[in-house]
C-alpha cells in the first residue's frame, strides 16, 4: 500500500511496539522519524540490527523509548551517542545488551518460523550470564561434552526503514543491503519509506529482482526524498557528516539537543 505522506505511515506505529532498526549505513528512516516525533509517539521498544546511532539517540532523548536492544550505540566517526549514554546512566531506559551475531540468527529463527536458534560464540562471555532469556544446553549430536547457546526467536512488531525505491505493486529495491530482508521476513509487518516510486515493476527482470524486497512483506510505503537524511542512502547521496558533528555536539547537553530537535522537526532534508 502506497501512503499519502509520512504522517500517515508514522502514525502506524505505536506504544509497547518491538520496532526493528538498521544501522546507519543501512537506509534509516530519518523522515519517517521526525513525523514519529511530530505525532508525539510514547512507549517504543527499538531493536538495532544488529547496531544503530543518530535515530536511536534522537528517539531516547526525545523520552520516545522505553527498551533497546542492541550490539552497539554510537554515532561512530562522531564520536559517542550522548543521549543515549545519559539514559543508560540515569537508567531512563531498559537496555538489553546483545552482539551482532545473536541478533541476527534471532532474527533468523523467527525468518524460518522455529522457536529458537543455536549459536556458539556466545559461551566463555560475560553478557551471556546477563541474558536470562538465552539457555545454555547440551548439545544433543555431540558425544563428548558440548554445549551450546538457544537463542529465542525474535519477531518485531514492526520493520521500519528507508530505500531508494519501490514499484507502484509495493515491491522495495533494497540492494545489497540483505538485513533489511531479514528485518522484513521476521517482523509482522514492514513500514517503509522510499525516494521514489517507479512506474515499471522491479521484478520484472533478474538483474532487478535480485536486489528487490517483495511486496508480500511491505505493508505500507511512503515517499520521503532524501529520506535517511542527515544520514545516507545506498549509492544515492553520502551522510551529512556535517551535520552528524553538530548533532553529536549539541546533544552532549539537553539544551543543545532540544535546540538541534527544534531545528529537526521544523526542517526538512536540506539538498546536497
Amino acid at each position: 500500500m502506497i501512503l499519502s505522506d509520512v504522517a500517515e505511515l508514522a502514525a502506524r506505529l505505536g506504544p509497547g511496539q518491538l520496532v526493528a532498526i538498521p544501522p546507519d549505513y543501512s537506509g534509516v528512516a530519518m523522515a519517517a522519524t521526525r513525523a514519529l516525533l511530530a505525532a508525539g509517539t510514547r512507549g517504543l521498544r527499538l531493536l538495532a540490527v544488529p547496531t544503530a546511532g543518530l535515530q536511536v539517540d534522537l528517539l531516547i532523548g526525545a523520552g520516545v523509548v522505553d527498551e533497546v536492544e542492541a550490539a552497539a550505540i554510537t554515532l561512530g566517526e562522531a564520536g559517542q551517542a550522548p543521549r543515549f549514554a545519559q539514559a543508560v546512566r540515569a537508567r531512563g531506559i531498559a537496555m538489553r545488551d546483545t552482539t551482532c551475531p545473536a541478533v541476527h540468527a534471532a532474527l533468523q529463527a523467527a525468518e524460518k518460523g522455529i522457536p529458537f536458534m543455536p549459536l556458539r560464540g556466545l559461551i566463555g562471555t560475560d553478557i551471556l550470564a546477563h541474558r536470562r532469556d538465552w539457555k545454555v544446553v547440551p548439545n544433543p549430536f555431540a558425544i563428548d561434552e558440548d554445549p551450546i547457546v538457544l537463542l529465542p526467536a525474535i519477531s518485531p512488531d514492526v520493520a521500519l526503514f528507508h530505500a531508494p525505491m519501490a514499484d507502484r505493486e509495493g515491491n522495495v529495491w533494497i540492494g545489497r543491503r540483505r538485513e533489511l530482508a531479514t528485518m522484513a521476513h521476521a517482523a509482522r509487518r514492514s513500514l517503509v519509506t522510499v525516494e521514489r516510486i517507479v512506474e515499471a515493476s522491479l521484478l520484472a527482470t533478474e538483474a532487478s529482482a535480485a536486489g528487490v524486497l517483495p511486496a508480500m512483506y511491505v505493508e505500507a510505503i511512503a515517499v520521503a526524498p532524501r529520506g535517511a537524511w542527515p544520514l545516507g542512502c545506498q549509492d544515492l547521496y553520502d551522510a551529512d557528516g556535517d551535520e552528524l558533528a553538530r548533532y553529536a555536539a549539541a546533544a552532549r547537553s539537553e539544551a543543545g539537543f532540544a535546540a538541534w530537535l527544534a531545528s529537526f522537526l521544523a526542517h526538512p532534508a536540506r539538498a546536497p
